[in-house]
């Protein structure tokens, strides 16, 4: 088959993300909508911190399969967002600035004693495809980062509206975020339409970014099905106190 032009390469993948990316799910309107107590979005984000402390052992994989100094350079700078040049830095400083907001215990977060099975599941997932697969499809899997600053917009808004639990300082994740994530989404959308030549490898790296909305996606449903509907919560997972 005929392989598809750069520009129809990405509308391919932003209407991926238009139908498949999580700030459609239903956890995430209750969320932004102010429809979550207490307890729900402790669990959202106690279980969204395996996820944020996996990010970089993710990146440090694939960058280990970078044959290409310039791509290296290049992904280094995401294991500085995320674990910081120093010790209290960084993203995932900064999400744990985020459930010590929300009352959680620190201790007990990074523990992990409190996941649901399927957090786990999902995250362990995505980690293993980015060291797996080829590495055009690992950095394909990542542009869901094309999509994150709208939901980063709707959640600030949202939650600062809704909750008197929640601060500007307890979101400061968010806040530090969007311009990241549109500098990442801007290179690595390059690479995969300069790399992504074939109709095969087009066809890969279009699994890949769905195999990646399919993850997020059922971290969130894990959640609903814990802590919304039907309330069936996994043994040893954490039980919020309402």
């Amino acid at each position: 088959m005929t392989p598809m032009s750069a520009d129809e390469l990405e509308a391919r993948l932003r209407d991926i993300g238009a139908r498949r990316y999580h700030r459609l799910h239903p956890f995430h309107r209750l969320l932004h909508g102010g429809g979550c107590t207490k307890g729900q979005v402790q669990a959202w984000a106690l279980n969204r911190y395996y996820y944020q402390a996996m990010i970089p052992v993710k990146d440090a994989s694939l960058i280990a399969r970078c044959e290409d100094s310039a791509t290296r350079r290049e992904w280094r700078g995401r294991l500085v967002d995320h674990d910081g040049a120093h010790a209290g830095e960084g993203g995932i400083a900064r999400w744990l600035k985020l459930t010590d907001g929300l009352g959680l215990d620190r201790d007990y977060v990074v523990s992990l004693r409190g996941l649901l099975p399927a957090t786990r599941f999902a995250v362990d997932a995505y980690v293993h495809f980015v060291r797996e697969k080829p590495l055009v499809e690992a950095i394909a899997s990542s542009l869901t980062e094309l999509f994150s600053p709208q939901i980063i917009s709707e959640r600030i808004e949202g939650m600062l509206r809704s909750y008197d639990f929640v601060t500007a300082e307890t979101l400061a994740y968010f806040s530090q975020r969007p311009p990241q994530a549109e500098r990442d989404a801007r290179f690595a959308l390059d690479y995969v339409k300069q790399n992504a030549r074939t109709r095969e490898t087009q066809q890969g790296v279009l699994a890949a970014l769905e195999f990646k909305c399919d993850v997020l996606w059922a971290m969130l449903d894990a959640l609903y099905h814990a802590y919304v509907a039907p309330k069936h919560l996994p043994p040893g997972a954490f039980a919020p106190p309402d």
